[in-house]
């Protein structure tokens, strides 16, 4: 029932900053600017999914709320949205699976800026069951616009989602067997511990254990993302001509991929740039 992520969304204090940040990283221009109940979004939107950038604005519940989070946690990945295409359906069988999901909702915004409008369904699932991560299902009723690209070897889509758990056994129960994502490799390694891919759409859900002593056993933590480049040494040398941390490039740990790590100008976010084998 779950298509593909539709968006991730990143909380963050200084929204120009980010904004700015994003640009440069992704190669690309925001697409949406939108303004919600105590925040203020923007959108990048690529091949496959969407990056949502929000910060708190004005005051209230929701302001209030999201200034607490960055001050707890500090800025960085916030929520998982998924794409499906019958949202009652879904929600339906989120309630079977005892996960207590909201009464679906339909939302409209307009962009900030064109005045565009999108609509959308809506809910989510309790996060003290999905085991800490925020996470919403979303029907959306048309296509988002895509963003411009602003310089060579822009960012083309997502690669892969990584998420981290210190009971792989239960995250595992709960992106296979509830929500029904399939698993295509389940590996264990002495360097960097387990490691678990669910496909996702044309994405994987990298989920990872690593053993780390006081980590939180009840709760897992988006953790960070690998972006997909169809040309990596432009994609790099564009970076480091815009004064960010790029290591070299090296073999990636799928066969034929070369992946390079941002150290810096990603919202605190563990970052990789991922080429895939040429065909």
């Amino acid at each position: 029932m779950i298509t593909g992520i539709d968006h991730l969304v990143v909380v963050v204090s200084d929204l120009p900053a980010a904004v700015a940040a994003y640009q440069t990283l992704l190669g690309r221009a925001p697409a949406w600017r939108s303004a919600d109940d105590g925040s203020e979004n923007v959108l990048f939107t690529l091949d496959n999914m969407s990056l949502e950038l929000m910060s708190p604005s004005g005051r209230g519940g929701n302001a209030d709320r999201l200034r607490t989070v960055i001050k707890l946690q500090g800025e960085g990945l916030a929520s998982l949205c998924f794409r499906v295409l019958d949202i009652e359906r879904l929600q339906r069988r989120l309630e079977r699976l005892a996960l207590q999901p909201d009464p679906v909702a339909e939302v409209e915004r307009r962009d900030a800026q064109t005045g565009a409008a999108l609509s959308w369904k809506r809910t989510r699932a309790a996060t003290a069951l999905t085991r800490g991560v925020r996470m919403f299902f979303l029907e959306l009723g048309a296509e988002r616009p895509r963003s411009e690209p602003t310089g060579p070897a822009p960012i083309v889509a997502m690669d892969h989602l990584v998420i981290s758990t210190t009971d792989p056994e239960r995250a595992a129960a709960l992106y296979g067997a509830r929500l029904g994502l399939d698993m295509v490799l389940d590996r264990s390694h002495h360097e960097w511990g387990r490691l678990m891919f669910f496909r996702c759409g044309d994405l994987n859900l990298e989920v990872v254990h690593r053993p780390v002593a006081g980590s939180d056993a009840e709760h897992d933590k988006l953790w960070g993302i690998g972006w997909r480049v169809d040309d990596l040494d432009t994609a790099r040398a564009r970076l480091v001509e815009a004064g960010l941390t790029v290591t070299e490039p090296r073999a990636g740990r799928k066969p034929g991929t070369r992946v390079v790590t941002v150290r810096s100008g990603t919202c605190q976010i563990p970052t990789l740039l991922v080429q895939l084998p040429r065909d």
